[in-house]
């Protein structure tokens, strides 16, 4: 089985700028990261199928002319999940929209006075080292 290099080159690209968007702090990049990675999966799934073929009857066509169904089946499954991911950010921007203005995720207060005390605690054995 060989694959096409354009192919090879859009689902690269679609990775690559459904990861950039997926690490942005607004949510609606990361919706469209989610999306972007979604159809990038379903590509990455339809090649890895193979070439086009005969369906899987055992009846209509021999085994080396068939096509494997799996693929095929787990496209549908990124599919369906992609789907669900899409619809729960929508209403986590919507709901961070009504409530706040923005839909820009924040840091977390806890992290940020976790990672000051790590930084007292380096500070401070370094000062007992010196």
């Amino acid at each position: 089985m060989t694959i096409n290099l354009t192919l090879a080159i859009v689902i690269a690209a679609l990775y690559s700028v459904g990861f950039y968007l997926l690490m942005q702090r607004s949510l609606m990049r990361v919706l469209l990261g989610i999306v972007i990675l979604g159809h990038g999966s379903n590509l990455l799934l339809q090649t890895a199928g193979g070439p086009p073929g005969r369906a899987p009857m055992l009846t209509t066509a021999r085994p080396e002319q068939m096509t494997d169904p799996l693929p095929q089946a787990m496209a549908l499954t990124a599919i369906v999940i992609t789907f669900a991911l899409t619809t729960f950010l929508l209403a986590l921007a919507y709901r961070s929209w009504t409530l706040l203005g923005h839909d820009e995720v924040r840091d977390d207060v806890e992290d940020r006075r976790i990672q000051r005390l790590e930084r007292r605690k380096v500070e401070e054995d370094e000062e007992e080292a010196a």
